[in-house]
């Protein structure tokens, strides 16, 4: 239950920071977010979190279009991906790393994709915007998972470690 409780309040965070108005384009804590919930949770807890968490934000912002689905689905991989990466890694190092070929992986899909297929826009000039948006986008997701992730993989695990002191001796189970 509390698992569960712990997956609601950090999907609801990171739809609330993507709210805040005023902030730079794609620095939100979603990538941050979706690593250690793939390491903690299950795939399909993994893909819903990254799914979800695109869909309800366009929603909320009635901003629903093809775009949605597109990068939902995109969303959902990287969260199932992240199930997948961190079953034997631990660390920021790694954090790091998926975030920002994850972060590449998504632009690369998203970004590349969308304008030319949808909105007539050519590959060009989706190419030479989409470099200072990714640019962003990999500086503030690379920060929050080196800062964030492992603050948030503590707290998933935090009750599932207890340590028990018997005369002298330290006991985790």
């Amino acid at each position: 239950m509390k698992k569960n409780l712990k997956f609601i309040v950090i999907f609801l965070s990171a739809i609330f920071i993507r709210l805040i108005p005023f902030r730079a384009p794609n620095l939100e804590p979603i990538m941050a977010s979706i690593m250690p919930i793939g390491k903690s949770y299950s795939k399909i807890f993994s893909f819903s979190f990254g799914f979800l968490s695109i869909v309800l934000f366009d929603v909320i912002t009635l901003k629903i279009g093809v775009w949605t689905l597109i990068t939902a689905i995109i969303y959902g991989l990287l969260g199932l991906g992240a199930s997948y990466y961190f079953k034997n890694r631990n660390g920021w190092r790694s954090y790091a790393k998926y975030a920002f070929w994850g972060t590449i992986f998504y632009d690369a899909l998203t970004g590349l994709t969308i304008g030319p297929l949808f909105f007539g826009q050519s590959f060009m000039v989706s190419l030479v915007g989409q470099i200072p948006f990714t640019l962003i986008h990999l500086l503030g997701n690379v920060s929050f998972a080196i800062i964030l992730s492992p603050v948030i993989e503590r707290w998933l695990v935090k009750e599932s470690v207890r340590v028990i002191k018997v005369e002298n001796r330290v006991l985790v189970s």
